[in-house]
């Protein structure tokens, strides 16, 4: 009799310890989402921010382009409007970035805004925020997944299902896999590499089709959750 109680004890033990374990991961596994999409809040607020003041400088230049300016200007404030979801977030950005890029295609044919030094150090700044951007959105991804993973699986999900940890949204539009959204500043002959380790990717020495190199704003890969 002795012998069963210990048993029981140590079985009672053992699952509380695991329970406790593994509410602790996910909770950490919440917490870094949460984190992850926090730096991607603060990375769209100064593209936004960039882009508000690229459209005001090109408005010193094209004001007749009217149309493209409004279309711009209109995507931006729903890139900006509160509540989104990181998916909902995700399509405004798409948006935003198709915008943009026939804004900027508009640009090239004036080469006094291009050699604006204004102009210029906009695009510099825009192109290494959406570097940020794309780097923080894999980050928030990998941690969703990581999180999604754990609240889906058994036994973990038990423990998620009694203390209400749910699963998170991936920063990417709904139905499709995307990247975070890029702009081409007069990189358009470029031929870019993909990342190394890509399956896409072309051997050395391939040349590239022309439809590879042509300017198309990307699309991309901050609830908070």
């Amino acid at each position: 009799m002795t012998i069963a109680i210990i048993v029981i004890v140590v079985l009672l033990v053992a699952v509380v310890g695991w329970a406790v374990l593994t509410y602790n991961g996910l909770v950490r596994l919440r917490n870094l989402v949460q984190e992850a999409w926090r730096q991607i809040d603060v990375e769209l607020t100064r593209r936004h921010d960039l882009i508000g003041n690229l459209v005001e400088t090109v408005k010193g230049y094209a004001a007749h382009e009217r149309g493209t300016l409004e279309d711009v200007i209109r995507a931006r404030a729903g890139a900006m409007a509160p509540g989104q979801s990181p998916a909902q977030q995700a399509e405004s950005e798409n948006i935003l970035s198709q915008a943009l890029g026939r804004l900027l295609a508009i640009a090239e044919a004036y080469p006094d805004l291009k050699a604006n030094e204004n102009f210029m150090a906009l695009q510099s700044e825009l192109t290494s925020t959406e570097d940020r951007i794309a780097s923080a959105r894999r980050y928030y991804n990998a941690t969703v997944r990581d999180l999604n993973t754990k609240v889906e699986t058994v036994p973990s999900n038990i423990i998620a299902g009694v203390f209400t940890v749910e699963r998170a949204e991936y920063f990417e539009a709904v139905g499709e896999e995307r990247e975070a959204p890029r702009v081409d500043f007069g990189q358009r002959d470029a031929v870019i590499p993909p990342p190394s380790g890509y399956a896409g990717a072309p051997d050395a020495g391939t040349p590239s089709s022309p439809a590879a190199t042509a300017p198309a704003p990307q699309e991309r890969d901050r609830p908070a959750p």
